[in-house]
C-alpha cells in the first residue's frame, strides 16, 4: 500500500460590502492512499514534495513546457512574460484554485467578486480587467482550458483538477488568443493519460470551519496504445460568516429598543422573562460546497497520431460570498426607503452594522408580508406579488464540458491541431443589497450559456523558422432571467436577454531565424510576428419589463455589437547565449462592443465601443551560475486608447404616461460626463419649506472614451544557491493614469503606482526517520494600498502582508507524505475587496460594501 498524509490550516475568511480574509490557525489532516503495488503517481503526489527534495535536477533550473505560443516551447525560450504555476507549485504552496494565483503572479489580481455579481472571477492583469460578470460587457482576460475557449467570467474559478500546469500571459495576447485577451490570457493545460503505468491516489484534508476535502484520481493503460484518467474532488466546509437575527441581537445586546416593532427571524430565538439567547446565529455564508470529476481517455492508433478525448462536470452549491454593511448613510435614504424603515419605527443607521466583519444582519427575506399597503412606498401597494420575498444565499451552479484533440505529425516537422469542444454552463445566484432585515433591493439571476469552440491549426518547427496557421470559430447561446425586487425605486423587474456570440478567425503567427546557422554575432537574432483576422458579433435581444405591465417604463430592445478586427505582434529577439534571451515586442489587443444590460427606464438604452489597446515590452530570461538562479524580466508599456468607462449620473424617473414632469431645472448637467449627462440637484431649503415637491431619480450609467496609460515592470526569480535550498519570488510595479483619475480631487489616489511582491523559501533535510526528508517551507505575500472609491478616501485599504508557512514530511519511496500548514499566520484582517455603493448615485443609502 501507498499511503500520503498532509496538514494545512485553511484560515477564516473575513468580509464587509468588503471582503476580509483573516488568520486563525488551525489543523488539518490529509491522507492519500495509493492502489497496492502500484508506482506513485507522476502528478498528484510527486507534486506534494518540495522539487528541492529530488536531486535528479535541481528545481531552479527544471524546464517546463509551454504552449503559449500554440506550439510547445520552452518556457525560458519564449519572447513571451509568462507566468507558469505548476501543479508541484500549487501544492507547496497550498492553492487550490484560479483565484489562488494572485498570491504568486505578479502585476495580475484574481478575486472572487462581490455576490451581486454571483461565482465568477475578478481578474486583472497589469491594471487591465474587469470584476462585473454582466453580460454586457465582455471581459479583458481570456481563459483556455486544454485550447476551449471559456467567454464568461461566471464560473472561471475553475478548481484545478489533475492540471499539469497554468500559464499566465501578459496582454495584450490577440493574435493567439483573439478577442478579450486584452489584459492577458490564462491558459490551463492539464495532464494527459499515460500508456506507461497504473497509477491511482486517495487524498483527504480535513480543517477548520469543518473543512473536509477529498480528492481522488487514477490512470489505467488499456493497452499499448489506449490508456484512461479519471479524478474527482470534493470540496466542503462552513461558511465562516455568520447570519444573525436582528430582534435576537439587539436583545442580547441589551438595546432591544433599536428593534422597533421588527419581527424575529427565528421565534425560537425571542428574549423572554425567562430565557436569552447568546447566540442569534440563523445562517452562514461563505462556506464551500463543490464537487467535480474529469475523465480523459487517450489513443494513439499510429506513432504519428493522437486523439484525446476528455469530459468534466462541476456542480458549486456554495453559499454567497460574505457581505457586511460596513457604512451606511440616512442623507442617501430616499422617501420610499424612509416608509420602509418608519413601518418598524426604525432608522436607516448604525444599529445595522454588526460588531464584527463576520457577521451580519441581511436575511435574504423581506419580513413585510405580501398585500400589504405603506404609504408614500409604490411597491407595497397591495398587490400580491409585492412583498414577503426570500431570495435563496446559496448559488447553484452546473458547469460541465466535452472536448476532443486530434495532433497528426504530417512529416517531422509539421504537425495538424484539431481541437473541438462543447461546454454548458447552468447557474443561478441571489443577491439581498441593503445588508438589513428588511428588504430595499433583492435580485435573483438565472444565467444558462452553451457554446462550442473549434479550431484547426497547422505548426511546424524547423532549424530556421517556427510557424503556426490556425482557423478559429467560436458560437454560443446564451439565456438570462432576473428579478429585481425593488422596494427603493418602488417596482419589480422583470429582464430576460438572449445573447448569441459568434467569432470567426485565421491567425499566423512566426519567429523567424535567418542567421540561426551564422558563425557570426547575428546567429542569436529572431524576429516574430503574428496576425489575426477577428469578425465577431453577439446579437442580443433584451426586454426589462415592470410587473404591472404594460407600463412606460418597460424597456425592449435589439443590438448586435460587433466588429473586424485586425490584431498584430511584431518582436525582435535576440539569444545572447543558450542562458540569456533579450526580447523587445509590440503587440495590439481588443473587446467586443457591449451595451447596457441593467437599463432602468427606456431612456437608458445604450452601446458602446470595445476596447483596444497597444502595449510594448522589453523583456530577458536568464539562467544563471550553472543553471542555480533564474531570473525573468519584463517592462511594458501600454496605450489603451479605446476605453469606455461608465460615468454614474442621474435622471428623473419617468411618469406614467412617459414623460419627465419634473421640468429641467431638476437635473443638472454632469460633471465631468460626456455631453447631455446629468445628475439631479436637491432641493433647496426654501423650496422644501415652501412646499415644493420632490422628484424621483433613478442612477443612470452614461459612457465616455477615457484614454490611459500604464506602465510597470515584473521581476520572476527562482534560485538554489545550495543543494536542498530552494528561493522563489516576484515583484510586479504598475501606475495606471488616465484623465478620469486624474480629475477626481477627492480620490485621485487611485492614480498611485500599485505593488505586488511574494516569496517563497524552503529547504529541504535528509535523514529524517525510515529514510525521509523534513521540508519547513514560508511564503510572503504583500501587496500596496488600494482606493476602492471615487468619491471618497473612507475606503482606501492599507498596504498588508500575509505569511504562510509549511512543513512537510516525505517518503519519496513509499509514497507518503504529510504536512501541517497554515494560511495567514500572524492572523491578519483584510478586504478582498469594496463595493461602495456612494459611488454610484441613486443607489441604496449604505456608503460602503464588500466580500
Amino acid at each position: 500500500m501507498k499511503f500520503k498524509q498532509t496538514c494545512d490550516a485553511q484560515l477564516g475568511q473575513g468580509v464587509c460590502h468588503g471582503q476580509s480574509y483573516k488568520g486563525s490557525a488551525s489543523l488539518i489532516a490529509l491522507a492519500v492512499i495509493g492502489l497496492a503495488g502500484l508506482p506513485t503517481p507522476a502528478g498528484a503526489q510527486d507534486d506534494v514534495a518540495s522539487s528541492a527534495s529530488q536531486p535528479a535536477e535541481r528545481a531552479s533550473s527544471r524546464d517546463i513546457v509551454v504552449t503559449a505560443t500554440r506550439q510547445a516551447t520552452n518556457l525560458q525560450d519564449t519572447p513571451i512574460a509568462i507566468t507558469a504555476v505548476t501543479a508541484e507549485d500549487f501544492e507547496v504552496r497550498g492553492l487550490k484554485s484560479v483565484t489562488d494565483l494572485t498570491s504568486i503572479v505578479p502585476n495580475a489580481q484574481f478575486r472572487r467578486p462581490q455576490g451581486v455579481y454571483g461565482p465568477g472571477v475578478a481578474a486583472s492583469i497589469r491594471g487591465i480587467g474587469q470584476g462585473d460578470t454582466n453580460l454586457g460587457n465582455d471581459p479583458a482576460v481570456a481563459y483556455y482550458i486544454d485550447d476551449i475557449y471559456y467567454p464568461i467570467l461566471l464560473g472561471s474559478n475553475f478548481d484545478l483538477l489533475d492540471i499539469d500546469h497554468v500559464e499566465v500571459l501578459r496582454g495584450p495576447q490577440g493574435t493567439l488568443f483573439g478577442r478579450n485577451s486584452l489584459g492577458g490570457a490564462v491558459n490551463i493545460v492539464s495532464k494527459q493519460p499515460s500508456f506507461n503505468e497504473t497509477t491511482a491516489y486517495v487524498q483527504l484534508t480535513a480543517g477548520s470551519y469543518n473543512r473536509t476535502d477529498v480528492r481522488a484520481g487514477f490512470n489505467v493503460p488499456l493497452g499499448e496504445n489506449l490508456a484512461f484518467m479519471a479524478s474527482g474532488s470534493f470540496r466542503k466546509r462552513q461558511g465562516y460568516q455568520r447570519v444573525l437575527d436582528f430582534v435576537c441581537d439587539m436583545n442580547r445586546r441589551g438595546t432591544p429598543e433599536l428593534a422597533g416593532t421588527l419581527p424575529p427571524y427565528d421565534l425560537g430565538l425571542q428574549s423572554s422573562a425567562h430565557f436569552s439567547s447568546d447566540d442569534c446565529t440563523i445562517g452562514r455564508l461563505a462556506g464551500e460546497d463543490i464537487a467535480a470529476l474529469r475523465g480523459s481517455v487517450a489513443w494513439e492508433p499510429a506513432d504519428d497520431v493522437r486523439l484525446t478525448i476528455t469530459g468534466d462536470y462541476v456542480q458549486d452549491e456554495s453559499p454567497n460570498a460574505a457581505d457586511t454593511l460596513l457604512s451606511t448613510d440616512t442623507g442617501l435614504v430616499n422617501a420610499r426607503e424612509k416608509a420602509v424603515f418608519d413601518y418598524f419605527g426604525v432608522i436607516y443607521d448604525e444599529r445595522f452594522i454588526t460588531d464584527s466583519p463576520y457577521t451580519t444582519y441581511e436575511t435574504f427575506k423581506d419580513p413585510i408580508g405580501s398585500g400589504v399597503i405603506i404609504p408614500n412606498n409604490s411597491y407595497y401597494n397591495g398587490m400580491p406579488s409585492h412583498g414577503g420575498n426570500i431570495v435563496n444565499p446559496t448559488g447553484r451552479l452546473v458547469n460541465w464540458g466535452i472536448s476532443g484533440k486530434l495532433e497528426v505529425a504530417l512529416t517531422s516537422e509539421i504537425d495538424l491541431i484539431a481541437v473541438a469542444g462543447y461546454r454548458s454552463l447552468v447557474e443561478n445566484h441571489d443577491y439581498a443589497k441593503d445588508g438589513t432585515p428588511l428588504s430595499i433591493e433583492q435580485i435573483t439571476n438565472d444565467i444558462s450559456n452553451k457554446y462550442g469552440t473549434a479550431e484547426l491549426r497547422l505548426a511546424g518547427q524547423m532549424d530556421w523558422i517556427d510557424w503556426v496557421v490556425g482557423l478559429f470559430y467560436f458560437e454560443a447561446e446564451g439565456y438570462q432571467h432576473s428579478i429585481n425586487d425593488s422596494p427603493r425605486n418602488g417596482t419589480i423587474r422583470i429582464l430576460n436577454n438572449t445573447f448569441d456570440p459568434v467569432s470567426k478567425a485565421v491567425y499566423a503567427n512566426a519567429t523567424l531565424r535567418p542567421f540561426d546557422n551564422a558563425d557570426t554575432a547575428l546567429s542569436g537574432l529572431s524576429f516574430t510576428g503574428g496576425l489575426r483576422y477577428s469578425d465577431d458579433k453577439k446579437v442580443v435581444s433584451l426586454t426589462n419589463l415592470l410587473d404591472n405591465t404594460p407600463n412606460p417604463g418597460d424597456i425592449a430592445f435589439d443590438v448586435t455589437p460587433q466588429d473586424k478586427v485586425v490584431s498584430w505582434k511584431a518582436g525582435l529577439n535576440y539569444e545572447v547565449s543558450p542562458a540569456m534571451l533579450l526580447y523587445a515586442s509590440a503587440a495590439t489587443g481588443y473587446t467586443l462592443p457591449g451595451y447596457n444590460a441593467r437599463p432602468q427606464q427606456p431612456t437608458q438604452i445604450a452601446q458602446f465601443d470595445g476596447n483596444k489597446d497597444i502595449a510594448y515590452e522589453l523583456g530577458a530570461k536568464l539562467d544563471l551560475f550553472d543553471r542555480r538562479l533564474r531570473l525573468n524580466l519584463a517592462g511594458f508599456y501600454t496605450d489603451f486608447s479605446t476605453r469606455p468607462q461608465s460615468v454614474s449620473g442621474q435622471e428623473i424617473l419617468l411618469d406614467a404616461a412617459g414623460g419627465n414632469t419634473a421640468g429641467n431645472n431638476v437635473v443638472i448637467p454632469l460633471v465631468n460626463g460626456p455631453e447631455g449627462a446629468t445628475t439631479c440637484r436637491l432641493r433647496t431649503p426654501e423650496e422644501v419649506a415652501s412646499g415644493v415637491q420632490g422628484f424621483t431619480c433613478l442612477g443612470r450609467v452614461y459612457y465616455l472614451n477615457t484614454p490611459a496609460e500604464i506602465w510597470g515592470f515584473e521581476a520572476e526569480a527562482n534560485a538554489e544557491p545550495v543543494d536542498g535550498l530552494l528561493f522563489n519570488g516576484a515583484v510586479g510595479y504598475h501606475k495606471f493614469t488616465s484623465p478620469d483619475i486624474e480629475a477626481r480631487t477627492v480620490n485621485a489616489r487611485q492614480s498611485e503606482p500599485f505593488w505586488q511582491v511574494n516569496a517563497g523559501l524552503q529547504y529541504t533535510i535528509e535523514g529524517a526517520p525510515l529514510g525521509g526528508t523534513i521540508t519547513p517551507r514560508a511564503d510572503w505575500i504583500w501587496q500596496s494600498s488600494t482606493a476602492n472609491g471615487t468619491l471618497t478616501t473612507d475606503w482606501n485599504e492599507p498596504a498588508y502582508s500575509l505569511v504562510n508557512a509549511r512543513l512537510t514530511y516525505r517518503l519519496d519511496d513509499q509514497g507518503f507524505s504529510a504536512a501541517l500548514g497554515v494560511t495567514n499566520l500572524f492572523d491578519k484582517l483584510y478586504y478582498h475587496n469594496y463595493f461602495v455603493y456612494q459611488d454610484f448615485r441613486g443607489s441604496p443609502p449604505h456608503r460602503a460594501s464588500g466580500i
